[in-house]
């Protein structure tokens, strides 16, 4: 009996010392202990061109160096922020593990499965280093679904020689010293002056699809007539810069830099977007703003197997060190307030509006009825069909527009 039991131990540790050499699925496991796994990352072609530093590359390697637990291989491809609904819906599983995508894609990603809610440390990172609107931006149903890594929203471009930095937290100031241009019937920008009174989309936060658009009552009829003289003053122009002459301020983003440039040479100034003077109150203007954003892929073999890996790398390729590379190199403004960016005005701006001087873009399916009744109020405020006697009539026909089937 004591030899038969000798002999069960022995079988016994043989058994287990064998499984312990294996891993779950059966296959010998390194002799260093590490997970051996390819990683397939989506990203633009401008990040990984070599003029442009190969950014993702970079990044990916340093990300890989940094984790010296995981053997990892990467597969890149080349998918524009633009194109990532497409490509990676199309076939979910055979898509990137991690990808790049415009925020506004999220509900189309999420009906396919197509994009994973991140939680704990990582989430915790990206709300402390990036702002309230920024995270909003890859919010959906309260779940965050992304790493921010630039914004999209628009700001103003001004004439130093015009305008003092005192003069350009006014509107109303501005208005005093030289000619506006803002292009009031442009949906994107007209809610600007709604929203700093406290008219709503969605919500305060635009994630409350039940509460559809608020703009009602007394706060929106004021702006109406705010913008009824606002249309009357000399100084206003409806446009932009190319719109007239002697055009010494104008409001757009990023991509206009070089009418900017070209309109004021050395006297270019870029800021957010100033107050404006309501009913003796200073009223922030506030600019829709999106992202662009890492977001990670749950329906792949990778996912399925090893879920902090695909996270760790998203959150590191919108994370602090590869923003602050990604503006080095091809001067992608970022999110991440921690960013140096040095004297660029530009991204000062654009930064400064992410923080305070704007509104998520609504992601809700209604948004959709939002954009021809404030492009008709816009028209019609320009057209001069707008006046101060019919101001709330006026007002309460955009916004029962707005709610026809919002609000079912």
């Amino acid at each position: 009996m004591k030899k038969l039991i000798t002999l069960c131990i022995a079988l016994l540790m043989v058994f287990t010392l064998v499984g312990c050499s294996k891993k779950s699925g059966g296959e010998e496991a390194p002799a260093d202990d590490k997970v051996a796994v390819t990683v397939t990352v989506w990203g633009p072609q401008e990040d990984q061109s070599e003029e442009n530093g190969k950014w993702l590359q970079t990044m990916c390697e340093q990300f890989a160096a940094a984790h010296p637990e995981w053997e990892i291989t990467f597969n890149y491809g080349v998918c524009s922020e633009g194109d990532a609904k497409t490509n990676v819906t199309t076939d979910p599983a055979a898509a990137a593990d991690v990808y790049m995508y415009a925020n506004d894609q999220i509900p189309d990603l999420l009906k396919a499965g197509a994009i994973a809610e991140l939680g704990g440390k990582t989430l915790d990172t990206i709300k402390a280093n990036n702002s309230a609107t920024t995270v909003n931006t890859v919010t959906y149903n309260g779940s965050v679904y992304g790493a921010p890594y630039s914004g999209n929203t628009w700001f103003m471009y001004y004439d130093k020689s015009v305008f003092s930095d005192e003069d350009i937290k006014s509107l109303d100031a501005m208005l005093e010293k030289g000619k506006v241009a803002f292009p009031l019937n442009n949906s994107w920008y007209i809610a600007a002056f709604y929203v700093a009174n406290g008219c709503t989309l969605f919500g305060a936060d635009g994630g409350d699809a039940a509460a559809g658009f608020d703009f009602s009552g007394d706060k929106a009829v004021a702006v109406t007539d705010y913008l009824v003289d606002l249309v009357a003053n000399p100084n206003f122009v409806n446009g932009d810069v190319s719109t007239g002459t002697d055009i010494s301020a104008f409001f757009s983003g990023d991509w206009d830099y070089q009418k900017a440039k070209d309109s004021y040479g050395d006297n270019l100034g870029i800021a957010a977007s100033p107050c404006y003077t309501l009913n003796g109150e200073e009223k922030q203007m506030k600019a829709f703003a999106g992202s662009k954003a890492v977001g990670v892929n749950p329906t792949t073999a990778l996912y399925a197997e090893h879920p902090e890996i695909a996270v760790a790398l998203a959150a590191y390729l919108g994370g602090t060190e590869a923003q602050q590379a990604h503006f080095d190199l091809r001067e992608v403004i970022p999110t991440d307030s921690k960013i140096n960016v040095g004297e660029n005005a530009l991204a000062k701006a654009k930064m400064d509006t992410m923080a305070y001087a704007s509104i998520v873009q609504p992601l809700q399916a209604d948004m959709g009825n939002y954009w021809t009744p404030a492009q008709s109020m816009g028209d019609e405020l320009v057209a001069g069909t707008v006046t101060h006697a019919n101001a709330a009539e006026k007002t309460e026909a955009m916004n029962n527009s707005l709610n026809s089937s919002a609000v079912q």
